[in-house]
């Protein structure tokens, strides 16, 4: 693939694929465009200074449609983009690289989208699919995730696990686990960062409904266990603890009057309790115990852990699973409301001796794509970092940053210049830090809406409402996308 044009004065061009000019659809189109091209630069234009204390890479996934499509386009359609900018001795280079899943690779030989969108209908023509009824593109275009030495592109709809290097972005294969992998995996895995195990989850329209896995250090897959629920379910997310895993059953998911005639119509149940499964790490079918809170949707968890006998589980919780259509949107109405996001930091906690779930609002701000220090995953954490998502467009953007001190009820916030909007942002750790929970960087992509002029910029996370401590001028297009990773170079050698 060729790199961006620029033209003589060095402002950079849209790069979108020429199909573009016939299609109406506001995640299409503008910030949201695809870009038609991979990138590679080195040495970037900094302003500021890069931290000689920042080492590794920042890896940002997201949608990038190569070829029109097949038919009604959701966001959630796209072709994964990893966008990739790695710090080493106070210089960054950048790379943007797409995901090559096996489906990718199909439609790249046919030279054509062959699978209907998560808008269109199961296609008895189009190749197998994947998902959780296996008819939808796996693209790999959700979340990345480090283990064992390599990191890892999933799907929001469970599908098959892409490896990447970190350094170039560039595409390994698939991680099947020595084809111990009999399901599929879904788009919020966790690593514990103690003992390096990966725990997932998949879920489907047929039986097991769900099931949790569990993956050693070294990449052998030691647990598949079929969990008890009632029917298909559409869980996003799952949380860790030191011991224990927390699945979901909450009351969004298909209706299931409509699934078995192929109309997938996600519906809100307002009268259906939300359930959350606690398993031992290493337990059992019959291990899990349930507990029930009040009706609601969790597309992302913060982090959870164990306080006594008290499992502490944060997040972000929908407060309007399923709103009604915007108007004046026409087909893509339903689409467009969906995609607002509207959620509120959250807290729940379950007794593992009485069996009590108590529940709080812990800020009224629409906030989202929640991060923390990954050193302190499924443990007792103070900080987490997250985007601010405005409700006054019709697109959802990230129109700034907030860092949230639970500790202290307090919180800091950043927001981004006018027209210029950011990307989810993990925490990198400081090399040769005090140990501090937050001492270190929050690095994010933010991109201008009216030239597409795009930046990375580094931010102290001890002080978020200073601003970037640097700069750093991209050279292409980097579309608003949705899940990153922070690799420290220690991961490949670097430090």
């Amino acid at each position: 693939m060729n790199a961006p044009v620029h033209d003589p004065n060095g402002r950079m061009e849209r790069d979108a694929p020429s199909w573009l000019a016939n299609i109406d659809n506001a995640y299409l189109r503008g910030l949201y465009a695809p870009v038609a091209h991979e990138t590679t630069a080195n040495e970037l234009k900094v302003i500021g200074e890069i931290p000689s204390d920042l080492c590794g890479a920042y890896m940002r996934n997201g949608p990038n449609q190569v070829y029109a499509p097949k038919s009604k386009h959701h966001w959630f359609d796209g072709d994964g983009m990893v966008h990739t900018i790695a710090f080493k001795d106070g210089k960054a280079s950048y790379r943007s690289r797409f995901v090559r899943t096996a489906h990718f690779n199909a439609n790249a030989a046919k030279g054509e989208e062959q699978w209907p969108g998560y808008m269109g209908h199961p296609d008895p023509n189009a190749p197998p699919g994947a998902g959780s009824d296996g008819w939808l593109k796996d693209s790999g275009n959700t979340d990345l995730i480090v283990h064992n030495g390599e990191v890892l592109a999933l799907w929001y709809q469970a599908g098959v696990p892409v490896r990447l290097d970190p350094a170039t972005g560039e595409t390994l294969g698939e991680q099947t686990w020595g084809g111990a992998l009999t399901r599929q995996v879904s788009a919020h895995a966790k690593t514990d960062p103690v003992t390096g195990e990966l725990f997932f989850f998949d879920y489907n329209t047929k039986p097991p409904y769900m099931t949790y896995h569990v993956v050693s250090r070294d990449g052998q897959m030691i647990r598949n266990v079929p969990i008890d629920v009632p029917g298909p379910r559409l869980p996003h997310d799952m949380a860790m603890t030191e011991n224990y895993a927390i699945l979901h059953d909450l009351p969004l998911f298909w209706d299931p009057e409509l699934l078995p005639r192929g109309i997938h119509k996600v519906t809100f149940y307002p009268d259906m309790p939300s359930r959350f499964g606690v398993i031992p790490k290493y337990g059992r079918e019959g291990d899990v115990r349930w507990f029930e809170a009040s009706p609601c949707y969790i597309y992302h968890v913060t982090n959870s852990w164990e306080e006594g006998d008290w499992i502490v589980m944060e997040g972000c919780r929908v407060t309007e699973p399923c709103p009604p259509s915007s108007p004046g949107q026409g087909m893509y109405a339903r689409m467009m409301a969906f995609l607002l996001l509207k959620a509120r930091f959250h807290r729940w906690k379950f007794n593992l001796k009485t069996g009590e779930t108590r529940e709080e609002w812990l800020d009224d701000r629409n906030a989202e794509f929640p991060t923390v220090n990954m050193d302190v995953a499924g443990r007792k954490s103070r900080y987490s970092y997250h985007v601010s998502i405005p409700l006054t467009r019709e697109t959802m953007v990230f129109d700034g940053l907030i860092k949230f001190d639970t500790q202290t009820g307090s919180s800091q916030s950043l927001k981004f210049k006018d027209g210029w909007y950011g990307s989810e942002s993990p925490f990198a750790p400081r090399l040769n830090g005090n140990g501090d929970e937050d001492d270190g960087y929050l690095i994010t992509f933010i991109t201008n809406e009216v030239d597409g002029q795009s930046e990375c910029h580094v931010i102290d996370a001890k002080d978020i409402a200073a601003g970037p401590v640097a700069r750093v001028i991209l050279p292409s297009r980097v579309p608003p996308g949705f899940h990153s990773t922070w690799v420290p170079g220690k991961e490949m050698g670097w430090a």
